[in-house]
């Protein structure tokens, strides 16, 4: 044991040494990558907003959905298998690209009961498109990447955002049975804010997500707007559309803070939980005073491949290169599609969409938004760990569809 002690000082020394360098080297690093993540403080995370939730709707439950809201409305709804019935207000800022068809109607049915959807993203999916009769268009901010928000029925003076290289509006709407509640200006005025009323409630979309961000929220008084925005909404149950989804259906209470926490309040899961810390303790405890060595259990030969490809990925993550990682799926993906479909991935355009989406039977839009995003990618210098996520998640899907 005292011979081991060096050996375990100079491994925490390495530790702590590579966790300041670690530290040092992130803090010089800002990503302005848009994720719209609950939980993330970066500037463009959205953890500022989701943590003001419970001040800015008091005495009303606020609920994390990770699933989709097909599977999770569905439950929680009259005869449903969910442990309530969802009313109140169903908020999605940004990342709305993932809605499929089945949740945009779901969406559609939970608004029509008497409720409220709340989306605010720089464009929709089709169906919400068609069904709410409305088009979304930009303007390119040529001149100072700055933009003027303001609402029309709210008197505030008119928030500054920058980092806008430009700016989506509705090009299109129903003037008449549509509400305007606000506007985007570069130049000029155009509507980005309007009030749809949808059977018994009323869906709103709004078409500037950054102001949701932790970077607009904490500069100077632009938290003043969103606070405007969020006064719109009626004073009720929030359901918060998570960043992180679950692809699989859903199948219980998915607001809870951990996994463990569910565990612990299952009688059986939480004696077992704490039988096992016990013998655990028990068994540190008297392996410490063996004197003897354990004779080491020499093990055949396996197939490490496996293995093999795992520890190189680690690998790559661990180190934040992001950027291999990202050539190397891209690659394998095209890869693919040459060896199952037999199509030419030189070049990724209109065409090539259109072939793999007759031989592969996926919806146009869904090969589009993929192909699109690698097309994006490959413009790019400089990476982040929620391109990986996203392009992964993108390939998933189209798999799985």
């Amino acid at each position: 044991m005292k011979k081991a002690l060096p050996i375990v000082f100079v491994i925490a020394a390495l530790i702590v040494t590579a966790a300041i360098a670690i530290g040092i080297k992130n803090t010089k690093t800002v990503d302005w990558e848009e994720s719209f993540n609950e939980k993330s403080n970066k500037p463009y995370g959205v953890s500022v907003f989701y943590k003001e939730l419970s001040n800015l709707f008091k005495d009303q439950k606020i609920r994390t959905v990770y699933h989709q809201p097909a599977s999770y409305l569905r439950a929680n709804s009259e005869g449903g298998y969910g442990e309530h019935v969802a009313e109140g207000s169903f908020i999605i800022i940004g990342n709305s690209d993932y809605l499929t068809d089945e949740s945009v109607d779901e969406l559609l049915n939970f608004a029509d009961n008497g409720n409220t959807v709340f989306i605010s993203d720089y464009y929709f999916t089709q169906k919400i498109h068609d069904t709410l009769d409305v088009s979304v268009d930009y303007i390119e901010n040529e001149r100072d990447s700055i933009s003027y928000l303001s609402l029309k029925h709210i008197n505030i003076e008119a928030v500054k955002i920058d980092k806008n290289a430009s700016d989506q509006y509705f090009s299109e709407y129903d003037s008449i049975n549509h509400i305007v509640l606000g506007y985007s200006k570069i130049d000029y005025k155009h509507v980005n804010f309007i009030k749809v009323p949808f059977g018994k409630g009323s869906i709103y979309l709004h078409l500037e997500p950054k102001a949701f961000t932790n970077y607009n929220l904490l500069k100077e008084d632009r938290y003043k707007y969103v606070e405007g925005i969020i006064s719109y909404l009626p004073e009720n149950n929030i359901y918060f559309d998570s960043y992180t989804k679950i692809q699989t259906g859903y199948n219980g209470d998915v607001e809870k803070e951990s996994n463990l926490s569910w565990f612990l309040e299952q009688l059986s899961f939480r004696w077992a939980w704490y039988t096992a810390l016990i013998f655990g303790l028990l068994f540190m405890i008297f392996n410490a005073k063996r004197r003897q060595r354990i004779i080491k259990i020499i093990k055949p030969l396996q197939n490490t491949t496996i293995a093999f490809v795992k520890t190189i990925s680690n690998l790559y993550f661990e180190t934040q290169d992001h950027k291999n990682l990202i050539d190397k799926k891209i690659t394998y993906f095209l890869e693919k599609i040459r060896s199952d479909f037999n199509i030419d991935t030189t070049i990724l355009n209109d065409d090539f969409i259109q072939k793999l989406t007759s031989k592969t039977g996926k919806k146009k839009e869904d090969v589009k938004k993929l192909i699109d995003f690698i097309n994006w990618l490959r413009t790019k210098n400089e990476f982040f760990e929620d391109n990986l996520i996203k392009l992964n998640r993108h390939i998933e899907a189209f798999y799985s569809k």
